[in-house]
């Protein structure tokens, strides 16, 4: 264990105040978020750690209709990371608005509602059930979705379709909009542009590359659904280099997303050029990592002798 991580942070409000952070227009006590898909619905987590201390939550991925998901086996255990086959299994909008958020309302954490759809009608459907939601301040939309409509095109590949799926969702969402973007493209700078000009609030990237797993034995996909979403530590240095390589063509903020596992992985996102942070596959096996690593960031701050953790955002030396 290092110097730095044996510190103990401060727990004054002058030191908390170092992670206190702004994007679009929402004010977080801290740069940690947890990532859709590994954190349920807040709920889930709250016999394991304090959700007050979260700067935020995605909520697992809401379709205006509740969905069964994949079959089984939907995830396996790779090197340094996961594979993922979920299916985006839900319980829908309308139930997260009426039977989940009233449970979150004593939380002081930030809700944010993570919404997929198979056709821009999917998305605007979801998005006017959840505008009547008391207690969510922005929507994440996942765009890794196929466009059932339009032949099965994966909307988050192409930057055209990105753009017309957060046009669309910005005329009729009341709230901020943040677009996750997929990795699994040729530029993702020029993704990130085409949102960008289409009016989203945010930007968090990035969401799981496509891999696959064989079992020797049977020659079978380890999972049913033979290809699947690769996360985890893995998958890190390539999120870094896209928060990177998008943080030198965007005017809106970036959330960073990939292998985090703790404080020092954060920072790295940061230096890249995101001012938050969400934490996915690390929730698995360590449900406290996100309080972990706001408790790092803190030793850090102090140790670094900075006054805000904004003072590392997008200062890579070269």
């Amino acid at each position: 264990m290092s110097d730095l991580e044996k510190l103990q942070p401060s727990t004054n409000t002058n030191s908390l105040n170092r992670l206190e952070i702004e994007i679009a227009g929402i004010k977080f006590q801290n740069p940690v978020l947890t990532a859709s898909g590994t954190f349920g619905y807040g709920l889930d987590f709250a016999d394991l750690i304090d959700l007050n201390r979260l700067g935020g939550f995605c909520s697992k991925g809401l379709s205006p209709k509740p969905m069964k998901g994949n079959p089984p086996p939907r995830i396996v255990e790779t090197h340094g990371g996961m594979l993922n086959a979920i299916g985006l299994q839900n319980i829908g909008a309308k139930a997260f608005v009426t039977d989940t958020l009233p449970q979150l309302k004593k939380y002081n954490t930030k809700v944010i509602a993570n919404v997929f759809g198979y056709s821009l009608e999917e998305y605007i459907e979801a998005i006017e059930i959840l505008n009547d939601g008391d207690g969510i301040s922005a929507y994440e939309l996942n765009i890794s979705c196929p466009n059932v409509k339009q032949g099965g095109i994966v909307i988050g590949n192409s930057p055209d379709a990105a753009a017309e799926v957060t046009t669309a969702v910005k005329q009729v969402a009341k709230r901020p909009v943040i677009v996750k973007l997929s990795p699994n493209v040729t530029s993702i700078k020029e993704l990130a542009l085409a949102v960008e000009g289409a009016g989203a609030d945010a930007l968090s990237l990035i969401n799981t590359l496509v891999g696959m797993s064989i079992d020797v034995y049977s020659r079978r996909p380890r999972i049913a659904n033979v290809t699947g979403g690769l996360s985890g530590p893995a998958v890190k240095p390539v999120a870094v280099r896209m928060v990177y390589e998008v943080a030198q063509v965007v005017k809106i903020p970036i959330i960073g997303i990939g292998g985090i596992a703790n404080w020092m992985d954060a920072v790295e996102f940061f230096i890249a050029g995101a001012c938050a942070i969400q934490i996915g596959t690390a929730n698995y096996y360590d449900p406290c990592v996100s309080i972990k690593i706001i408790d790092g960031l803190l030793s850090y701050c102090e140790s670094q002798k900075l006054s805000h953790i904004s003072e590392i955002f997008n200062s890579l030396k070269k």
